[in-house]
């Protein structure tokens, strides 16, 4: 794996970054210095979290927006205004991710399926990411070295499915694969300097997870900081590395 302090600097875009993962992300780029500028974006319902307090300590270093990635003129806006700053990012790591919110719950039989529930993890996991890289890309140049990411799941490999349940989460993940494989195979030509990923961070000791932690061993529940360590571990340099492929939190390929 390539060292992180070899890495360039530039733009890094955290779509997702008030909590968990995607706020280990951002500290642990903020806290290199090849890094130039740190873009974290949070739900409006939301709102910022402990990103203010990070702005506050950073300066310019890091500039938190709002971002709904279910609303197309919310990403349309962010868009601009990342284009408007940068023109452009190294590193782009979507790291917003729906598993259970309110009546929406991990589905243990077919019984428990519902419509909108699985529309709205559709929403989230899969088109979201996909929209936000065709608001994102008309901003790269044909010949800049950069990587799109985005956090998958284990549970979204197909060949990997041997328990079943969580019917959803498992589907939106594995349509999530799709499109980025699919979008991979696109940017040889537009994009031939680009790495577009999916990557399984692991069971991380985060809100997404906690519910579902009780069977999980100590030893395989990572410390959102030592998750964010190793995706950026395995993102490496912009633009470097495979491209279209699905990745585990140690570098191994993930069966599609």
């Amino acid at each position: 794996m390539p060292d992180r302090a070899a890495r360039l600097n530039g733009c890094r875009l955290v779509i997702g970054a008030s909590r968990g993962i995607g706020l280990a992300l951002v500290r642990a780029q903020l806290n290199d210095d090849q890094v130039a500028r740190v873009i974290a974006t949070f739900r409006p319902q939301r709102g910022p979290g402990e990103l203010e307090a990070l702005a506050d300590r950073h300066d310019r270093r890091l500039l938190i927006l709002p971002l709904e990635v279910t609303d197309d003129s919310s990403i349309e806006k962010f868009a601009r205004r990342v284009g408007s700053l940068e023109g452009g990012f190294d590193i782009a790591v979507h790291a917003a991710g729906l598993l259970h919110e309110g009546g929406i719950q991990p589905e243990k039989t077919l019984d428990h399926c519902d419509r909108h529930a699985l529309l709205h993890l559709f929403e989230v996991n899969s088109i979201g990411p996909l929209m936000l890289a065709r608001a994102l890309l008309p901003l790269q140049s044909r010949q800049r070295r950069f990587t799109f990411a985005a956090l998958s799941a284990m549970v979204g490999s197909i060949g990997d499915n041997r328990l079943g349940g969580w019917y959803g989460y498992r589907a939106s993940k594995a349509a999530l694969n799709q499109f980025l494989r699919t979008l991979a195979n696109e940017c040889r030509v537009r994009f031939p300097n680009a790495a577009i990923l999916a990557v399984h961070p692991g069971t991380t000791d985060t809100g997404l997870s906690r519910p579902f932690q009780r069977n999980v061993p100590t030893e395989k529940l990572y410390a959102p900081e030592t998750t964010a360590g190793r995706i950026l571990d395995v993102i490496g340099q912009p633009g470097q590395g495979p491209t279209g492929a699905f990745l585990n939190w140690d570098g191994t390929e993930i069966p599609w």
